[in-house]
């Protein structure tokens, strides 16, 4: 039930838009977007979402934590989960779904990537909730 839970908030947070400060262009009277400080170059919007709506609830007992790995010559990022009974969430570049690596019951997620960690590469630590 939370792992459903926790994919459903997955899926509607990354519904959600962010807003973004716009500042002026003095020379050109362009309107420039700024990205917020938070959001980090090069992560996809989709992703910083999923980041930002984690900043939202409570803290994770583990920390949540997102890492970016090349898996099948393609990005992946990591969602760790809030308790040790439920999913360890691998997202492709645009939110979609591609398995459980890890977590769950058994500790080997669901199945579906059990090539995971021969197979994927750690790219870097992308954000880890430093909260206390």
């Amino acid at each position: 039930m939370k792992t459903i839970l926790l994919l459903l908030s997955f899926t509607i947070f990354a519904s959600e838009t962010c807003d973004k400060k716009k500042k002026q262009d003095k020379t050109t009277d362009e309107v420039v977007v700024a990205a917020p400080p938070e959001e980090q170059p090069g992560i996809p919007k989709c992703i910083q979402t999923k980041i930002d709506s984690l900043k939202k609830v409570p803290r994770f007992n583990p920390p949540a934590e997102v890492n970016e790995y090349n898996y099948n010559g393609k990005r992946a990022f990591l969602f760790s989960s809030d308790c040790c009974d439920n999913y360890n969430v691998l997202l492709d570049e645009n939110c979609n779904y591609i398995c459980a690596p890890s977590g769950g019951f058994t500790g080997k997620g669901d199945m579906k990537c059990n090539d995971f960690a021969e197979k994927a590469k750690l790219v870097k630590l992308v954000w880890k909730d430093e909260r206390k």
